[in-house]
């Protein structure tokens, strides 16, 4: 899933560009990938719960927050490999674990839009340097290592402590919510702090730059690829929507903390459980198949909620547990859509650049999507708006049975939105607009 763990696959082909030389242990790479993950799941989940609840900003402004945060982490991903191609891995990574924890010592002491926003763009800056540089470190210490040791590539493993993490991470999350967010904003910012001190001591210092240069001129000119991210970007949109749509949701039926934490935790199992039988599946389909698949299970998501925001069954005054039942069903057809999606797109990404440079191109798709997030983030916010689910918590009823239709029928269209661009790219992948690459 997106978030930290979104990126971990999207520069693992293209990551042995950014360092070669003395190596990171594996053991220190992958307890780095789970402490990182820790931090990160166990405050970004809640930021929407918090800028409601306790700083009353609108559905509108916490898009803005939350996009704003993707986008500089996505879209500027790129901007980190090509400065750890430029200046080494080791100190970009050191320099990023600063700046995250500066971001989330922002996000506690935050009292306006314009603070969170500062903390937002501090966050986001801060992985799009750490990202790349621990996936190059990654990549290189994978390639020194001999192939009888390999019994699972570190890539692999990368992800099995991604997705502990992202267990982890809401745990603790609820578990410090009782004591306030500046608490857990300020726990978590320490995580960062400590995993900077470990790696000081445990990165070497010398370490060989790359020769091959990386530039965006190739990548502008290929039309197909193109095509490609402008539909693959609706999967980091779609995904975001566990940061925003979902507490938005999850408030307006009467969820909490521990509910928050328990989705996240599904979709992690899900994750750990289904992710390599699923890829195994993928890889011996037609790349489109999947595509489409995946795609239609992210509009299929959110069409549950808006479906049932209108219907009776699940109004939120009376449903009993049954009223969680949409937004559980929206977090297992999501996760069920990454799995099927997410490996295929990226392992077509080389097939598109040829002999170029792959950073380039896995670049140019997580700035995509991090325009999308952001362009999506202040749409979706607008109509949550117009719907009255804003200020502190979600005020409307919308259920047919207790609430005004008028309310429940602009909530439902504004997922019915969120719904029509993973449609949309379903339909991209379906038809002629898009091609797979030569393999």
């Amino acid at each position: 899933m997106s978030g930290e763990r979104v990126k971990s696959s999207e520069t693992a082909a293209g990551a042995s560009d950014g360092a070669s030389g003395a190596s990171l242990s594996r053991r220190v790479i992958l307890a780095t990938q789970l402490v990182f993950n820790i931090g990160f799941y166990a405050v970004v989940p809640f930021l929407a719960v918090h800028m409601a609840d306790d700083l009353a900003l609108s559905s509108q402004l916490i898009g803005v927050v939350l996009g704003v945060r993707t986008f500089c982490q996505q879209g500027l991903f790129f901007i980190g490999g090509l400065l750890a191609e430029r200046l080494g891995s080791r100190w970009l990574l050191l320099a990023g674990c600063a700046v995250r924890f500066c971001g989330y010592a922002a996000f506690a002491f935050s009292a306006s839009f314009s603070e969170m926003l500062l903390g937002a763009c501090l966050t986001g800056a801060g992985g799009a340097m750490f990202s790349p540089c621990l996936e190059a470190l990654a990549a290189e210490a994978e390639r020194q290592t001999p192939a009888a040791l390999r019994q699972h590539g570190i890539f692999a493993l990368f992800a099995v402590c991604g997705e502990v993490g992202a267990v982890a991470g809401p745990l603790l999350g609820s578990a410090l919510s009782g004591f306030g967010f500046r608490v857990m904003a300020l726990a978590c910012a320490m995580l960062f702090l400590i995993m900077m001190g470990v790696l000081y001591r445990s990165i070497p210092t010398h370490m060989a730059l790359p020769e091959r240069p990386v530039g965006w001129r190739g990548v502008m000119g290929n039309a197909p690829f193109l095509r490609f991210i402008l539909c693959y970007s609706a999967y980091l949109f779609s995904y975001n929507q566990m940061y925003f749509g979902l507490p938005l949701e999850l408030e307006r039926v009467g969820g909490g903390a521990r509910e928050m934490a328990g989705l996240f935790m599904l979709a992690s199992v899900m994750v750990i459980v289904m992710q390599m039988p699923l890829a195994g599946w993928c890889r011996r389909q037609p790349p489109r198949l999947p595509l489409v698949a995946g795609f239609s299970l992210f509009a299929a998501a959110f069409a549950c909620v808006a479906l049932a925001a209108l219907s009776p069954l699940f109004n939120p005054a009376d449903a009993g547990w049954l009223r969680f039942a949409p937004i559980t069903a929206m977090v297992i057809l999501l996760t069920l859509g990454q799995m099927l999606a997410v490996p295929t797109a990226m392992s077509l990404v080389p097939g598109y650049a040829g002999q170029g440079a792959l950073p380039a191109y896995y670049g140019a798709l997580a700035s995509a999507g991090g325009c999308a997030v952001l362009l999506g983030n202040v749409l979706l916010g607008r109509m949550f708006d117009l719907a009255g689910a804003s200020g502190a918590g979600i005020k409307l009823a919308v259920a047919a049975g207790g609430g005004d239709i008028g309310h429940a029928g602009r909530y439902a269209l504004a997922w019915g939105v969120a719904a029509l661009w993973p449609a949309l790219a379903a339909a991209g992948f379906a038809g002629r607009f898009w091609k797979p690459p030569a393999v």
